[in-house]
């Protein structure tokens, strides 16, 4: 499901661009597109339920970083890392209205993972949050 009309073609063009961008991630587990409110737009190498289940834990900490952010005039907020005994979690901004959350095993590089998750993040952006365009005034 996503959040353009063609979903069949959207899912397969998102699902690309995962796949083109973060298989080359060492230890690469799977990754979600999920919107800011926590619904799962696709997965990539991750079961539906899980897929989801992450998905909503993680947009409560995404939204978490935004909040702490605002309050300390930091800005965007580029990614989060959440290092675990056996696993990593990226979170990154996508485009406007959106989240990628990519898991890995422990044999991540962290520069790697950052720096992928960040490219494959822009690249979805720029795809799905196209921001609506200002109307122009007539004269």
């Amino acid at each position: 499901m996503t959040t353009t009309p063609n979903t069949a073609t959207s899912d397969s063009a998102i699902y690309s661009v995962l796949d083109n961008n973060l298989s080359r991630i060492a230890g690469i587990q799977g990754a979600v597109l999920l919107s800011n409110d926590g619904i799962m737009l696709s997965a990539y190498l991750l079961e539906r339920d899980r897929a989801e289940r992450i998905a909503a834990a993680s947009s409560g900490v995404a939204a978490t970083m935004k909040a702490i952010s605002r309050e300390v005039g930091g800005g965007r907020v580029i990614r989060q890392l959440v290092e675990m005994d056996e696993s990593y979690l990226c979170i990154v901004g996508c485009g406007e209205g959106s989240t990628l959350i990519v898991v890995t095993s422990r044999k991540a590089r962290l520069g790697e993972l950052g720096g992928e998750a960040v490219r494959t993040a822009q690249a979805l952006g720029e795809w799905l949050g196209t921001p609506e365009r200002a109307q122009t005034p007539s004269s």
